[in-house]
């Protein structure tokens, strides 16, 4: 099914931009935001039911994705109603929404759902949320699966992709410390995961979209890792290899700056996708050789 109009909640962010991309190649869409950073987002709070509902009747989409989040997990633990009110309240409007006009909807959750008391997880796993963020993400997945029938739940893992002006996470963080001159990156080993690269991300979203395949679905970049051996391989594309050391550290020593649980394995295996036939994921080495080239040019500006 091809999608004329698109109505995209939550775009302002890292993979808002490469959503908005994605889908504005194929359709007329309408993007907003709660901080919009530029005059093609509209302003939109989307644990207020009142203002959702008058942005998308006032569009009238064919699909309707809420990619709005508070995702980090120290914020969330701290400002529990505002984690709640965004992740779970928002999930839920976007959800009545979609069941008031009968169109499909599209919410991204995550891998941080999981305990990790397992090493990988696959799509059929049951979900043990530690953090508020967790808990309040796993609710708005139960809230969708139980309400809607056209749904697309798609569950992302370590975020990678905007840039250095957009990226919040772990790869602009690094590019951060080596832009500022630093010859030692601290990375930890005792945390496993899957990056997932936005734009493979998006243009994935998108063709899962058009396939009405309703259901939930893990999508990360094939392979797994620990922050360590990200870094390690992000330092390494940058040709950065023989001047930076990467040091391998345990999650205690950034005790103090992430103290929101997060489980020791978050690794997802996109299984459902691979059996349907439509996994469109690199690996994450692939994508992250992607990603780099953008840090490479902003290093040598």
């Amino acid at each position: 099914m091809k999608y004329n109009r698109v109505y995209i909640a939550g775009c302002g962010g890292m993979l808002g931009a490469s959503v908005h991309e994605s889908w504005s190649r194929r359709a007329t869409v309408m993007a907003s935001d709660l901080a919009p950073r530029d005059n093609w987002l509209r302003h939109l709070d989307v644990a207020d039911y009142g203002a959702f509902k008058d942005e998308v009747l006032s569009f009238k989409p064919d699909l309707l994705v809420n990619l709005a989040a508070q995702t980090d997990l120290e914020f969330c633990e701290q400002n529990v109603d505002l984690a709640w009110a965004s992740n779970a309240i928002g999930a839920e409007n976007g959800a009545l929404l979609a069941s008031q006009l009968d169109i499909p909807y599209v919410y991204i959750s995550t891998a941080g759902i999981f305990d990790g008391g397992q090493e990988v997880y696959l799509d059929y796993d049951d979900p043990n949320p530690l953090t508020v963020y967790a808990k309040s993400k796993y609710h708005g997945e139960k809230f969708v699966a139980s309400y809607l029938r056209k749904y697309f739940i798609l569950r992302a893992g370590w975020m990678m992709g905007g840039g250095p002006d957009l990226d919040k996470k772990f790869i602009n963080k690094i590019y951060r410390q080596l832009r500022d001159g630093a010859t030692e990156i601290f990375a930890v080993t005792d945390k496993l995961g899957t990056p997932t690269y936005t734009v493979d991300f998006a243009e994935g979203m998108v063709k899962i979209a058009e396939s009405e395949i309703y259901g939930l679905y893990n999508q990360v970049c094939g392979g797994s890792g620990s922050r360590y051996d990200v870094a390690k391989e992000f330092v390494r594309l940058l040709g950065l290899g023989d001047s930076v050391a990467v040091t391998p550290v345990t999650s205690e020593h950034f005790a103090q700056e992430y103290f929101a649980d997060r489980p020791s394995s978050e690794q997802l295996v996109n299984h459902k996708l691979d059996l349907r036939g439509m996994n469109y994921m690199r690996p994450w080495q692939e994508a992250l050789a992607h990603y780099a080239e953008v840090f490479k040019q902003d290093l040598a500006q």
